[in-house]
């Protein structure tokens, strides 16, 4: 434990930004007294200074952040005035600049392209939409998100965004959606590097616990995802125990299929662990998608025809358009369709007789699930509203002179 009389330090662990204090730097007091006004100095891992004078000191009761004039050490505070700090840097009395270990950041091992929503809906539903208020959201969002990185993508209005796993970039892609933003996500892709000569790819250690009864299951279907299982123990309770090594690449996708699996009462954790040899073993989704023909409104009478051909996306009475996906399709090819066909009527029949049509519940994406469904040639849209499927090419001619030519 750390003494009040020793000398001021504090670790950085997390960073939280403000419009009025700037950047805030968060951690807990390992050792000394720190007060509001002082002097004091940032010190990097690499042996970096910058003097400063603390500018607010706060410290935290529940959620709630509350202005104090001292703390002392085993208390966890903010402080703003720190300007250039980030985590793992050591903030020190200037007298006495004592730098502690550096906590190690995990390299971002995912990336995705964000872009403009391009789709004939874009600006329906969102309040931003367009590339310099998606670049200045994620510029923002850089300042308080340590493990996050962007690049400029191939078009001024694609965003290259790195990071740790599809579960750390939805958590930003769905604030950015509740505060009103319209953006289209390309799907996941695995940061590859070169090691002495071999293309290596990230390889996470996995922790699972779980039913003995699902252990087989888990087992075979992380073995068809290229895992390597490195250790597995059951308990008395009937719970096993399991750890393996698993390429992010195959982890894609993977958690709602396990949380399936094991009826919901599995837990997985996973963490980067490090860059191996790239594995052959592609996995795709096998199935092919039905794509909407045209613009307009889905009509239950086309729908329940299409239900018969795989599993669909939407009900009846939703408007669609051109090159988007409403469903699953049962083969391996992509079907273009038209869910907007109404029933052809006589005289004789009357339109009420149509009520006895019967579809299946759809099937209803969440964002990750979205993320984790596509394919490299297609998008998920994102608005405040609703989460899309879509071909990254709409239409269909130029979608054929594509696939050809791929």
């Amino acid at each position: 434990g750390g003494s009040v009389d020793a000398p001021l330090q504090v670790q950085v662990a997390t960073l939280a930004h403000s419009p009025f204090l700037g950047r805030i730097a968060i951690g807990r007091i390992y050792n000394g007294v720190i007060k509001r006004g002082m002097q004091a100095v940032t010190c990097t891992p690499n042996g970096g200074q910058e003097r400063f004078r603390v500018s607010q000191l706060m410290t935290f009761k529940g959620l709630e952040r509350i202005d104090c004039e001292q703390a002392e050490a085993g208390d966890i505070i903010a402080l703003a005035g720190a300007g250039g700090a980030t985590v793992g840097d050591t903030i020190c009395a200037a007298a006495t600049p004592l730098p502690m270990k550096a906590i190690p950041i995990d390299e971002p091992t995912l990336n995705m392209q964000f872009m403009t929503n391009t789709s004939p809906f874009a600006g329906k539903e969102g309040k931003f939409v367009t590339s310099r208020q998606i670049k200045e959201r994620l510029d923002r969002e850089l300042l308080a998100n340590v493990g996050l990185r962007i690049e400029q993508g191939p078009a001024p209005e694609i965003f290259i965004v790195s990071g740790r796993g599809t579960l750390h970039l939805s958590v930003l892609i769905e604030s950015m959606r509740r505060e009103g933003f319209e953006l289209a996500i390309s799907q996941p892709q695995v940061i590859l590097k070169e090691i002495d000569g071999v293309m290596s790819e990230p390889v996470e250690e996995v922790a699972i616990d779980c039913h003995a009864d699902y252990q087989g299951l888990v087992i075979e279907k992380l073995n068809q995802r290229g895992g390597n299982m490195t250790d597995l123990s059951t308990a008395l309770d009937g719970h096993s125990r399991m750890r393996w090594h698993v390429p992010s690449r195959g982890l894609i996708g993977y958690r709602s299929e396990f949380l399936t699996d094991t009826r919901g009462t599995g837990t997985l954790m996973h963490m980067y662990s490090h860059y191996a040899p790239v594995m052959t073993r592609r996995r795709s989704r096998g199935n092919g998608v039905m794509i909407a023909q045209d613009d307009g409104d889905t009509v239950a009478y086309a729908l329940d025809n299409l239900q018969e051909r795989g599993t669909l996306f939407l009900t009846a009475g939703v408007k669609v358009y051109a090159g988007q996906i409403i469903g699953l399709h049962s083969r391996e090819n992509d079907l273009v369709i038209n869910p907007s066909k109404a029933k052809k009527l006589t005289n004789m029949r009357a339109s009420g007789s149509d009520d006895s049509v019967r579809l299946t519940p759809p099937r209803v994406f969440t964002l990750e699930d979205a993320l984790e469904f596509i394919e490299s040639d297609e998008l998920v849209e994102v608005t405040p509203v609703n989460i899309r499927l879509r071909k990254r090419h709409l239409d269909h001619n130029l979608r054929k002179r594509n696939e050809k030519g791929a």
